[in-house]
């Protein structure tokens, strides 16, 4: 779709609870933007260490206004400063990313050349990053592993932009009302709405942004956990949208503790005396299903190794990735198997079951 002479007036809204540190970084990579042409609105969603004597600073740099409200979560926070925003079309960025310096410049010209009302762009691990944090990216961005899309690579069906790295226009929030309820898996929910209001939904390959995410496992595996409890919660609200694939990770999970159930059982079992030969048959029977089981995990486990270990040329950041891949698929895997469990088994309310997934 060509945009015919809509001049774009671009709002970047930055909704943030605490993490001082990390909004300097992000505002002083949108102070060296090779296209200006934009305002901040930063929603300080109730830090209890304001974070208006930071945003200050850039003033003189930045066309920037500084917001404070009650602890809502991210996207309540986000549509408090769309209804306070100049432009025509929002941008939204989490204080824990880097804007490449054509940032903008890159939105602007895929908007110019093939109108959306909604977008989506990929992340990536900058150079300065941690170890650590380049193992989560390579996770969480990985065809191998759940990421896909959010590397930035062409997929089959419809694009779901992450608030991370997402766009919208006025007009697709005046019609969808923005962000639900959910703390959780928000983004996906207004991905859907969008789609069921008739607004179409893109992937920008070259928009990408530097996320420096979680940064430790323990954080890590919580946030992938919530995200599996959330994927329910959204096949109920979207059920056009249900795909078997985001069972894989609770399939992954099943099927790995079966291997290891099978090989240990087998292992500790396995009895060698003449007298006991057919219970030493059978016990070695279930330790060779184990390593028939687990000899896929392995060869899996490696792909993880090497792809990591070339991507950013480091056989570290190749071995935390098998470390983080793990997290991410028995996290998420037992978060999606238990919300599915407690809402279509026991048909507990989302909002019973997990209430700290959604707003107040």
């Amino acid at each position: 779709m060509k945009n015919y002479g809509l001049k774009l007036n671009f709002s970047i809204i930055i909704a943030v609870y605490e993490r001082e540190e990390e909004l300097s970084e992000l505002l002083q990579s949108l102070e060296k933007q090779t296209d200006s042409d934009f305002e901040i609105l930063i929603v300080d969603d109730g830090s209890e260490n304001s974070l208006e004597r930071l945003v200050n600073q850039f003033h003189s740099n930045l066309n920037i206004r500084y917001f404070y409200k009650e602890n809502s979560g991210p996207a309540k926070s986000r549509n408090y400063g769309m209804e306070r925003a100049s432009g025509n079309y929002f941008i939204f960025l989490d204080s824990d990313t880097i804007a490449p310096k054509d940032y903008i410049e890159t939105v602007r010209k895929e908007l110019d050349s093939n109108y959306v009302d909604a977008f989506g762009g990929p992340d990536a691990a900058d150079k300065s990053f941690t170890d650590l944090q380049k193992a989560i990216t390579f996770s969480m961005t990985s065809f191998l592993t759940t990421g896909g899309i959010r590397g930035g690579k062409k997929h089959i069906g419809k694009f779901q932009p992450r608030s991370f790295n997402m766009g919208i226009s006025k007009e697709a929030f005046l019609k969808t009302g923005g962000f639900g309820n959910l703390r959780i898996g928000e983004d996906p929910d207004l991905s859907m709405t969008l789609w069921e209001n008739g607004f179409e939904t893109r992937l920008f390959p070259k928009a990408k942004i530097f996320h420096k995410r979680r940064t430790s496992l323990k954080k890590f595996a919580k946030q992938v956990y919530q995200f599996g409890v959330a994927r329910p919660i959204l096949n109920q609200r979207h059920p056009k949208y249900t795909k078997l694939t985001f069972w894989f990770p609770s399939v992954f999970l099943v099927y790995s503790l079966i291997s290891i159930l099978f090989f240990f059982y087998g292992l500790t079992n396995m009895k060698v005396y003449i007298s006991n030969i057919g219970s030493y048959w059978i016990n070695y029977s279930w330790f060779i299903l184990g390593i028939i089981f687990i000899i896929p995990l392995k060869f899996y486990f490696f792909l993880l190794f090497l792809f990591s270990s070339i991507k950013f040329k480091s056989i570290n950041v190749g071995i935390l990735s098998i470390l983080t891949s793990l997290i991410q698929f028995i996290c998420y895997g037992f978060g999606f198997l238990k919300s599915w469990i407690l809402l279509n088994i026991f048909e507990q309310k989302p909002e019973k079951a997990f209430p700290n997934h959604f707003s107040n």
